[in-house]
């Protein structure tokens, strides 16, 4: 069975009533800035620029992945152009811009 009798004196027990309130009220002040609205829409705003910032860094690796792998296609290990891939792309490109010129050449007129 549990001993409840109390060795402390009435100013000890006041003293300790005393700090529990003050414990309490930093309590209650630190849920009320917890729950009050600007806290809460700051708190959302940070964890959405957290997401943000984590999917543009995916994203940027991943650009940065198929950026390197187009050009480990176009250049050789000494940095060199590979000419036998170059030429065939870039004759590719010259035609399709060709197309185009053409194409809106015909609209206008």
């Amino acid at each position: 069975m549990a001993d409840t009798s109390d060795t402390r004196t009435p100013a000890q027990i006041e003293a300790d009533i005393r700090r529990r309130r003050e414990v309490l009220a930093e309590t209650l002040d630190e849920i009320g800035v917890r729950v009050h609205p600007k806290t809460i829409v700051g708190d959302a705003k940070a964890k959405v620029v957290a997401n943000v910032d984590h999917t543009v860094g995916r994203a940027y690796v991943q650009v940065n992945r198929a950026v390197s792998e187009v050009r480990a296609q176009f250049v050789d290990e000494e940095g060199a152009l590979r000419m036998e891939r170059v030429v065939p792309v870039a004759l590719l490109a010259v035609g399709v811009l060709g197309l185009l010129a053409v194409g809106s050449r015909r609209r206008k007129g």
